[in-house]
């Protein structure tokens, strides 16, 4: 059966080229290891901060909506504005 024997082959070869998941991602920081604990050291905020923080995420997230509404009504006005300029 040479036709089982290539698909074989070709399993065995597509498997010793295939990059190794395992190792991808054990020099990033942060997370669990088998050995070691929780590795990130966070300071304790208090609920002060944390409110000064949940506002300035909620303005920035505020400002980017706004700059991308505008935009996205500036390219669709064009574009409305080139479709019954040229027809």
């Amino acid at each position: 059966m040479p036709l089982g024997e290539s698909m074989l082959s070709t399993l065995r070869s597509n498997k010793s080229i295939m990059l190794d998941k395992s190792k991808r991602f054990r020099k990033s920081l942060g997370g669990y290891d088998r050995k070691r604990k929780f590795k990130n050291n966070f300071p304790k905020a208090t609920p002060a901060q944390l409110e000064t923080i949940r506002q300035k995420l909620r303005k920035e997230n505020q400002m980017l909506w706004l700059k991308v509404i505008g935009l996205s009504v500036f390219v669709i006005g064009g574009l409305l504005w080139l479709l019954f300029y040229l027809f």
